[in-house]
């Protein structure tokens, strides 16, 4: 499951923390018995297998580039309608609707 960062953190208001995402996340993806991997525009709020901070590189380029060489079906999390036409994920999730289900609400 790719989970583009920017794009589900800013999909609620208040914007969701960094670090509350990558957290919720994990959390999430341990109940549901998926493998993340979030990927941050410029730097990920910490240094960790699961996560990828693109530097320079938008995660939107980033994704499309690395994420079909996962070898295995795989998820995008985003509402980024230009990303999503330029990658074939087994499934797409809305970014604010996956945030909504990170923090419990309806």
């Amino acid at each position: 499951m790719v989970v583009d960062a920017e794009n589900v953190r800013r999909s609620l208001w208040p914007n969701m923390p960094p670090e509350e995402l990558v957290s919720r996340v994990r959390e999430w993806a341990t109940e549901q018995g998926h493998e993340p991997l979030v990927v941050f525009d410029g730097h990920a709020p910490e240094e960790a297998p699961d996560l990828v901070s693109t530097g320079r590189e938008i995660a939107d380029d980033w994704i499309a580039r690395e994420a079909p060489r996962l070898g295995r079906p795989w998820w995008l999390v985003s509402s980024d309608r230009g990303l999503r036409a330029r990658v074939e994920p087994e499934r797409f999730v809305g970014g604010g609707s996956f945030a909504r289900e990170l923090r419990g609400a309806p």
